[in-house]
């Protein structure tokens, strides 16, 4: 019962599953992980096939191995949740599905890995979604109500400006202007109205367009790190949207840090990532990491909605439209933060047919 025991057809269905599955032979050393598996556990099969369980699943003081071991010898399966999987580089909660295996002579057990925040996020993810909808739609709507007594307000004041002496015309000028700084907030509180104008780009190219807008404008005090991962390939999208989505996000990352701090922008892959109801492959993920004082708790839920902000001079627009942007080409934006570390990540996904057309993220 190895890998290569698995024809390829079943392989590449293994590897589009959301769960890791992992195979153990009788001695309970590792003979094939799916992709997600390696996702999951941030390990690649280079480095755990062959590994015992102890150390592919390090469960602490729960270890893993007598629960396979028991499956194998009674023929029956069980499940272990909540389990704590403690590796070097992260802590994770799981749900493990262990399955006896028996064919022919071979015997084995088989490990289903189910994270349990994983299902945690995407509801999150689809909460998160509806709740953006639905505030756009009540924004739209209150929009529509103020514009068309706005614009008559205007229009009466510039009829009235014909017949006032020069000398009074400077209060209906106040109206004129103040009527067009209410306009303008009224569109920005809507974003963008245009459908995006879409092509193929470097998404490394928008972040350091970014970089550059930003540095000129922080503190000497503030440094912006570029972590970037040169295999990704290009994605599909309007540059100048993308720009101004990742420019709102990491001015406010400046203006939270202040004289000085550290803004860390990331990227990397990321497989199967669920969107609301869609379930994509691969994604791109930028991260927007900043060492600031952090978002308080009570507006964590609430940042994307327009006119929230932790700020006295905000005007809490600048994450809503980020996320009316990014929503347009079929992404997301979620938040995490404590003090000292506020993680902002922007998923992107990728095209399915550029996928195939990539080496080695696509045509397995």
């Amino acid at each position: 019962m190895t890998a290569s025991d698995t024809p390829s057809f079943y392989r590449r269905i293994l590897d589009n599953l959301g769960d890791g599955v992992l195979l153990f032979d009788k001695t309970l050393t590792l003979t094939y992980i799916n992709m997600p598996g390696e996702m999951l556990l941030a390990v690649s099969a280079r480095q755990v096939l062959g590994a015992r369980a102890r150390l592919v699943l390090p469960c602490g003081e729960q270890p893993v191995e007598p629960d396979l071991r028991h499956a194998m010898e009674t023929g029956i399966s069980l499940t272990k949740r909540n389990v704590t999987l403690v590796h070097p580089l992260h802590v994770i909660t799981v749900n493990l599905h262990i399955s006896p295996i028996t064919e022919d002579e071979a015997t084995g057990v088989l490990v289903q890995v189910q994270q349990v925040d994983r299902h945690l996020r995407i509801s999150m993810e689809e909460q998160l979604l509806a709740q953006q909808n639905a505030a756009r739609s009540l924004l739209r709507g209150l929009a529509h109500e103020i514009k068309n007594p706005l614009g008559g307000l205007r229009g009466a004041a510039q009829l009235l400006e014909r017949e006032l002496q020069d000398e009074l015309r400077e209060y209906t000028q106040i109206i004129i202007e103040e009527s067009d700084r209410l306009q303008s907030l009224l569109d920005r509180m809507l974003g963008p109205n245009k459908l995006p104008q879409k092509a193929w780009l470097n998404i490394h190219r928008v972040l350091d367009r970014v970089t550059q807008l930003v540095q000129a404008e922080v503190p000497a005090g503030v440094r912006i790190v570029r972590d970037y991962d040169p295999s990704i390939p290009e994605i599909f999208g309007d540059a100048d949207q993308l720009i101004q989505a990742i420019l709102n996000i990491v001015r406010n990352a400046a203006q939270a840090l202040g004289m000085h701090g550290r803004i860390v922008i990331r990227s990397r892959i990321d497989r199967q990532v669920t969107i609301g109801e869609r379930r994509h492959r691969m994604a791109v993920k930028i991260d927007i990491i900043d060492d600031g004082p952090g978002i308080k708790p009570e507006l964590l839920n609430h940042i994307f909605y327009p006119m929230v902000t932790g700020r006295a001079e905000g005007t809490g627009l600048g994450l809503s439209i980020a996320q009316g942007l990014i929503s347009q080409h079929g992404g997301l934006i979620e938040c995490s933060s404590v003090p000292g570390n506020t993680v902002f990540s922007l998923f992107l996904p990728l095209e399915e047919d550029h996928e195939a057309s990539v080496p080695g993220l696509g045509g397995r």
